[in-house]
């Protein structure tokens, strides 16, 4: 062999120790994991099912801490509900921080209720809950709202007359035209052109979103984001979507009525014009529409899910209930629900059981944090595995089984379960307690 071609190899396999060597010095205080290799990471022992497959896997050789590369970047990762408690809850403010979405990052970046951290995060989510509480003030309340969309569904179900049908476009339009309802004050017919591209947007960003090419962009997206692929469809789709919204709050700006809000957007201008003369504020503009975008993004494929999932899950002892409870000659309201312990239980198990945030959304801790005997550096990303707490064998007697009855005591009483968890947990759950069915029944220590 070559002299040449002997150093060169040399060269490499010095640079190459290096860089294992100074990855391991770097990260020498996060939990325990696989061994990774410079620049890959950990991806040759990721399992083709998806990141949460192989998490799933890494927890039974690791335990309920432990660290996985995404590339380059080292990532935290909680499983099981005592840990993700812990963190959440326990740790709240060290665990506060968000991590990115990379697919979505150049569309979320760091604004909006969902995606912002910090003094910014605390603020917005503040003025959401406070305004979807006072929405009653002169205003149709949200439940209003919903028994209005709800009337609409039945309408176009009795359309179908008695035929077969598929309802899965009806649920999305149903949760969409809600939160369209809240957010911009209007609902659309369900046949309305521009609602029906809002709703084709939204189905084609979440399965773009969904798909392996976009795992893979998220473990290698500092150097995958310079080229196409579904990551830039995905922001294709999603700017559309945000580009309607700045059509509507343009259109708000110039039909508002400081005596007559009307609506979300209506609310946010009016104290985005009340806090002008405040430097640090954070109701700006763009936090305005990424909000807004949050809300009609994650609130209408969570809502339409568990709709979906509730029609196929229909049972006669719900059915019995609803009648003795409610009839036929009234609508439903969310006081209803202290007398039937059994609809309450199966939405309980539809969310447990569909998975419709199995990973959450990541964290990242806003300081040097000590948790469970490892030391982890501030700024590093955290993953709270959702699912396997909602899939904790040591709170559900059959995780992977659809089954009511995890939510109901020997009296057939709603039981409440500490790993019930579908959005997160703590301060950092993703629902507006004021408003969405699950919110008003979790102890404050759950905010």
């Amino acid at each position: 062999m070559e002299p040449s071609l002997l150093l060169l190899l040399a060269l490499l396999l010095g640079f190459f120790l290096l860089l294992v060597r100074g990855h391991s010095k770097s990260h020498g205080c996060l939990p325990p994991g696989p061994q990774p290799l410079p620049l890959l990471g950990n991806l040759l022992q990721m399992d083709r099912g998806g990141l949460l497959k192989s998490f799933i896997q890494l927890q039974g050789k690791y335990g309920d801490v432990f660290t996985v590369h995404l590339g380059p970047r080292p990532v935290a990762v909680l499983c099981g509900t005592e840990t993700i408690k812990e963190a959440l809850v326990g740790q709240a403010e060290a665990f506060s921080g968000r991590g990115t979405v990379a697919v979505i990052e150049p569309i979320f970046k760091d604004y909006g209720v969902i995606f912002a951290s910090g003094e910014r995060w605390k603020a917005l989510r503040r003025f959401s809950l406070a305004t979807m509480r006072d929405f009653g003030m002169g205003k149709r309340s949200v439940e209003e709202q919903i028994q209005e969309e709800a009337q609409c569904l039945v309408e176009e179900l009795r359309k179908s007359q008695g035929a077969f049908l598929d309802p899965t476009f009806l649920f999305h339009g149903v949760a969409a035209n809600t939160i369209c309802s809240i957010a911009f004050g209007e609902r659309f017919d369900y046949k309305d052109r521009q609602f029906l591209r809002l709703l084709e947007l939204l189905c084609q960003s979440f399965e773009l979103m969904s798909s392996f090419s976009s795992q893979v962009f998220e473990l290698f997206s500092g150097f995958l984001k310079y080229f196409p692929g579904t990551h830039r469809q995905a922001c294709q789709k999603l700017q559309e979507i945000l580009d309607y919204i700045g059509t509507s709050v343009e259109k708000h700006w110039a039909t508002l009525d400081p005596s007559a809000p009307r609506d979300f957007i209506d609310s946010y201008l009016l104290h985005m014009e009340k806090e002008k003369s405040n430097q640090d504020s954070v109701f700006d503009h763009q936090n305005l529409m990424v909000t807004v975008h949050s809300l009609f993004f994650a609130g209408s494929e969570s809502i339409s899910s568990t709709l979906c999932f509730g029609f196929l899950s229909c049972s006669k002892k719900v059915q019995k209930e609803i009648d003795q409870v409610i009839g036929s000659r009234r609508l439903p309201t969310l006081d209803d629900r202290t007398n039937m312990p059994c609809t309450e239980a199966v939405l309980h198990e539809i969310q447990r059981f569909s998975d419709l945030a199995p990973l959450g959304l990541p964290h990242r801790v806003t300081k040097d944090t000590l948790f469970r005997g490892y030391l982890v550096p501030k700024d590093t990303e955290v993953y709270p595995i959702l699912s396997s707490a909602l899939h904790d064998p040591r709170y559900s007697a059959q995780p992977d089984t659809f089954n009511p009855d995890h939510f109901l005591d020997a009296n057939g009483a709603l039981k409440r379960s500490e790993a019930f968890m579908p959005f997160s947990i703590g301060e950092t759950d993703l629902r507006f307690h004021s408003w969405t069915p699950e919110g008003r029944d979790h102890t404050p220590g759950q905010k």
